[in-house]
């Protein structure tokens, strides 16, 4: 079985329950893939039931500090739930690029705390963070494998935010699909193609307030419209939409069922989730859409 996890459905706009963006893969069950860290990771983490050492791997998708900021917090705690002698590195995947440049040096401001800590709990070594890289490209490659499952990344368009990519988790009950932040584009659609999940962030320009948003437009054209986003997922055949990251975020049972009803008009009729923290999706090979 497949379950995909929402950690955070927010976005850099401060929302009362909602962590910073991030989704959560678990594979059968011993594969756990981490998609982005922001704030509040570990707690939604801790929440889904996750022990934090069984993390196999976290992904970034590009280098805003929401995606990020959590890092440092899920690295210490997950070296400080771990004990004796086998004490390992959280293990980092990002583009080649200010989110690895990020990751290699989250933990440089903690070490004289760590070393502290260490000592007073006679633990040996800080925590540390593994980081590998892979150069962004238009063309879909892959970058993680672990037994029958692989990790595939796209470049996508989140333009001046380069580079920023969509990761794709292939398994032997489907396929997975996290765009991170962009615009809908080429590169997107076909790493979509299929998928039994996609995770896609959202935004409805129509709907955000005065005020909320310092730029609207210049931040709408490298976020996913709402009608593209349903048109993109049809002509790719998706089968389950978990739309998150949406902006404006929504505040009521009504805000959801309008981003859903503007899902529909373009075109998409399959399963659409508007996910708040904590909500998934689960498959399997005989359930797959």
């Amino acid at each position: 079985m497949v379950r995909v996890t929402i950690t955070g459905s927010g976005t850099p706009i401060m929302v009362p329950g909602r962590a910073g963006p991030g989704a959560l893969v678990e594979v059968d069950p011993d594969i756990k893939l981490q998609f982005d860290c922001g704030r509040a990771t570990t707690l939604r983490l801790t929440e889904a039931g996750v022990k934090l050492p069984d993390i196999d791997a976290v992904f970034l998708t590009h280098h805003h500090s929401d995606h990020m900021v959590g890092l440092p917090d899920l690295a210490m705690s997950h070296w400080l739930e771990q004990w004796g002698d086998n004490v390992s590195p959280l293990e980092v995947v990002a583009p080649i690029g200010p989110a690895a440049d990020y990751a290699a040096s989250a933990l440089d401001v903690w070490q004289g705390e760590m070393t502290i800590r260490a000592a007073h709990t006679g633990r040996e070594g800080n925590a540390a963070i593994n980081v590998s890289t892979f150069a962004p490209s238009d063309r879909p490659q892959v970058v993680f494998e672990t037994g029958e499952v692989s990790v595939s990344a796209v470049a996508v368009r989140h333009e001046p935010i380069v580079p920023a990519v969509a990761y794709r988790v292939d398994t032997p009950a489907g396929s997975v699909v996290i765009s991170g932040d962009t615009a809908v584009c080429p590169t997107l659609e076909s790493i979509s193609a299929a998928a039994t999940v996609l995770v896609q962030e959202v935004f409805r320009a129509k709907a955000v307030p005065d005020g909320l948003l310092s730029d609207p437009e210049s931040i709408a054209s490298y976020h996913s419209d709402v009608t593209q986003v349903g048109e993109m997922a049809a002509r790719a055949g998706v089968g389950t939409l978990l739309l998150t990251h949406a902006i404006p975020p929504p505040t009521s049972a009504e805000s959801k069922v309008d981003i859903v009803n503007d899902i529909r008009r373009a075109g998409y009729r399959g399963p659409v989730i508007v996910a708040d923290d904590l909500d998934h999706v689960d498959f399997s090979p005989h359930l797959e859409q």
